[in-house]
């Protein structure tokens, strides 16, 4: 009998929407930080594992012996990461090779899906293949090209059956308001509510992002454990690049009252690309994933979680 699947980071953004695609394909366990929260979710059990802590990965790792790991655990944020450069790199880079260490060290070789990301691609004004340039110009752009490297040396030197995403931007509900779209959606939410004034603080509108739904993002790593070849890098992505602008207009397009916008410096970064597009086109021809959300919807959607956020901290 196989193990379980296992995903690691399982109470965050991502990981909450892939555990719903997941729970009702067999057992799942959901690893989070000790001395955090996790949700309830149907058909999940979950375990209180430290990534940085070697033994105590080896020791979960062994005694769940998993047939499946999606390994999203991590330091998302890229912005952060200048002031936190530490942090993203060990969260990133150590988190993983303790995993793959353990494994190893418990002759197992499941096979591993490793959520990388974009922003380890030389910037470009041209859709990215998974052939252009490599040259991450932030901390975490880099954190997570050394975390491939360690992926790809544990599929090389060990047989552990690893595919690797590039994960574009990906919003929706659940995600942290230190991100744009959300933290966009959030204060909209709030002044609709009456929660602060109506003065809207932004950071670079005029960037160009390619934005996915997170229902789609995890659809393609489902896809990808399913169907992607073992030592092989996918852009997960929609294929098209919308500015921040846009976004903002199309979450605007959802609020009831008048907003007035304010660029605060604060909100920008120390090197913001101008563009990140991607070309999906390996991904699709290995699993046949293609987006389903339309950006509209996912807006949408945003808006709303944050709407009700709002109306129960008004109370």
């Amino acid at each position: 009998m196989s193990g379980p699947v296992l995903v690691t980071g399982a109470a965050g953004f991502a990981g909450q929407h892939l555990l719903r695609l997941l729970a009702t394909e067999g057992p799942v366990v959901g690893w989070y930080r000790p001395d955090t929260t996790h949700p309830d979710m149907a058909g999940v059990s979950w375990a209180a594992v430290e990534l940085l802590d070697r033994a105590a990965v080896a020791d979960a790792v062994r005694e769940l012996a998993p047939s499946a790991i999606y390994h999203l655990a991590g330091v998302p944020h890229v912005g952060d990461s200048w002031a936190h450069a530490e942090e993203t790199l060990a969260g990133n880079v150590v988190g993983t090779l303790n995993l793959f260490d353990g494994l190893r060290a418990a002759g197992l070789a499941p096979r591993v899906l490793i959520t990388s990301s974009a922003t380890i691609y030389k910037p470009s004004t041209e859709a990215l293949t998974e052939d252009a340039p490599i040259a991450p110009n932030t901390p975490y752009g880099t954190s997570k090209l050394a975390e491939e490297m360690v992926a790809l040396g544990a599929w090389r030197e060990h047989g552990i059956p690893v595919v690797i995403t590039r994960s574009f931007n990906h919003i929706g509900p659940l995600q942290s308001p230190a991100f744009a779209a959300p933290g966009f959606a959030r204060q909209l939410a709030r002044i609709e509510a009456g929660l602060m004034p109506p003065t809207l603080m932004v950071g670079n509108l005029e960037a160009l992002r390619d934005l996915s739904d997170v229902r789609d993002t995890v659809r393609a790593y489902r896809a990808l454990m399913q169907s992607g070849r073992a030592g092989t890098c996918y852009n997960v992505c929609s294929g098209t690049a919308v500015s921040m602008q846009a976004m903002l207009d199309g979450l605007r397009a959802h609020v009831r009252v008048p907003v007035t916008v304010t660029q605060d410096p604060a909100r920008m970064r120390p090197a913001d690309t101008p563009i990140v597009l991607g070309d999906r086109s390996l991904l699709t021809a290995d699993t046949g994933w293609e987006p389903t959300y339309p950006l509209a919807t996912t807006l949408a959607d945003l808006v709303e979680y944050w709407r009700a956020q709002a109306l129960a901290e008004r109370g």
